[in-house]
Parts: C-alpha cells; structure tokens; sequence
C-alpha cells in the first residue's frame, strides 16, 4: 500500500481539518497528503519523508519508535533465500524456534521472578522466531514452497520422528 493510500483510508476515519489544526498545518497540505504524487498535486507526506530518512541512513530506530509508539514492535524483514525453501525443513525450522522460546520461558520463570537479562533473552528468541516464521511465509508469497503431496510430507515427518 502506498502512503498516500494510508492518508486517505485516515481521512475516512479524521477529518483533515482536525489533523491540519492538531498539527497547525493548512488543510490543503493535509488534503496533498491522501493524493497519489504522480498526478502533480500530491505532497511528500510524513510517511514519505520517514521512509526516505530510513533508506538514506539505513537506520530503523525511527520505525521502532513509531512501532513502540503505536503499541507494537518493530522487527526487520528476513532477507530472502537464494534458494527455495523446503516445505518440511522450513516447517520445522518454526516448531523449533517456538520450542526454544518456551524453554528460555520456562527457565526464566523458573524461580517465579524475570530478571532484565531474562526478559532480554526472551524477546530475543520471540524476534528470532517471528523472523524465521516471516521468511517462511514471504517464501510462500513468492511462490517459493515447491509443492509437497500430503503422503510425501507425512512420509518425512514420519521419519523424521523415527530419527
């Protein structure tokens, strides 16, 4: 989705007289904002501007904090792989990091109280494994899964359990 997109979806749900006099801007600008730049009255909104700041420095801090600010969290996309993924491998690839996530859990907790560094290291595995399961599923966008007859896949898992 384009920004300019972004701005016209908000304008449904504020009025851009509210956000013009919020941010003591003119109404028109807000107005440029929601409308796409090729058509020449299109103005580079924040989200542009945010954008090119980040492609300029390659620094993400300005989208963790808009993300922080927003409730979220901010995480990098995985690079894509040269190669396909393997459907089964990559499935379990995810299993796994979610298993390493409830063990450095459940270590933690251990004792009833979460330290810094214990918290640390569990956000560190949920990144991990939030990475891990986004490269999977841009795979799949991309078309990169080759296709895996349900006999085949229950065929690897199997012996994969019997390993």
């Amino acid at each position: 989705m384009h920004s300019h997109e972004i701005f016209k979806q908000l304008l449904k749900k504020v009025s851009a007289k509210q956000i013009a006099g919020e941010l003591g801007l003119s109404l028109s600008l807000v107005y440029k904002w929601a409308e796409p730049p090729q058509e020449g009255s299109g103005a580079a909104n924040p989200l542009d501007r945010i954008d090119s700041i980040i492609k300029f420095t390659g620094d993400t801090a300005m989208a963790q904090w808009v993300c922080e600010r927003s409730g979220g969290f901010f995480i990098k996309n995985p690079e894509p792989k040269a190669h396909a993924y393997e459907l089964i491998p990559a499935t379990n690839k995810i299993v796994q990091e979610f298993a390493d996530l409830l063990g450095e859990i459940s270590a933690s907790v251990a004792d009833g109280h979460l330290s810094e560094s214990e918290t640390e290291r569990i956000r560190n595995r949920w990144e991990q494994l939030k990475s891990v399961t986004e490269g999977f599923v841009r795979a799949a966008e991309e078309g990169k899964l080759p296709p895996v007859s349900a006999a085949a896949a229950l065929g690897k898992a199997g012996a994969l359990a019997k390993s």
